[in-house]
């Protein structure tokens, strides 16, 4: 399987979570996964990228040509594909077109706007691929409690919550992602409008 790894490229973040995250990239190729990512060197792009590497998977990194024209951030060098598109739009394109699954570990704007898009593109039933908030330290406990108040204000459906996972718990997390996929539903069933 190939799961795209959204997340963090801040060369600042607490080791906790970069280790957390080479671990998981790890054991996402001692389990047969290879990885689809923003080809970032830095933070938890290139935690997720060492960690696959160390346990020998295939990697695709996908980086717009200005973040290398620019020095925008370093680029992962042991990459066995670097995809140079020229748009933001077309990298996340890129990455959702060649993954079979999206993990989402702790970052930034970028990340969240990674999150909500591909969100967004399950509740219009564009894909029916496997979404998990990998919930270290719990990271995503606000964003929780922000979806749960728009779900109590008639804002979002709350059936939306059943279209991903989020967890700390990295078997729950490989369980879900590997299980096979529910039913897909009809928008009308996921969106009103």
């Amino acid at each position: 399987m190939k799961i795209c790894v959204y997340g963090a490229a801040s060369p600042t973040i607490d080791s906790f979570y970069i280790q957390k995250v080479e671990e998981l990239g790890k054991t996402m190729a001692e389990r047969g996964h290879s990885l689809v990512f923003g080809g970032g060197g830095n933070g938890l792009m290139g935690a997720a990228a060492r960690g696959v590497k160390d346990g020998g998977g295939y990697i695709m990194g996908v980086i717009p040509k200005f973040f290398r024209d620019e020095s925008v951030e370093k680029i992962c060098d042991f990459c066995d594909e670097l995809v140079l598109p020229d748009t933001m739009r077309q990298r996340k394109q890129i990455m959702e077109d060649n993954s079979d699954a999206f993990i989402v570990v702790p970052g930034g704007i970028g990340t969240y706007e990674e999150f909500f898009e591909i969100l967004t593109l399950k509740q219009l039933c564009r894909h029916n691929k496997p979404i998990v908030l990998y919930n270290l330290r719990g990271f995503y406990d606000e964003l929780n409690t922000a979806m749960d108040s728009a779900i109590k204000k008639n804002f979002i459906r709350e059936n939306c919550s059943e279209l991903y996972l989020c967890t700390e718990d990295i078997e729950e997390l490989f369980n879900y992602i590997e299980s096979p996929v529910r039913e897909v539903r009809t928008i009308k069933e996921l969106k009103d409008g």
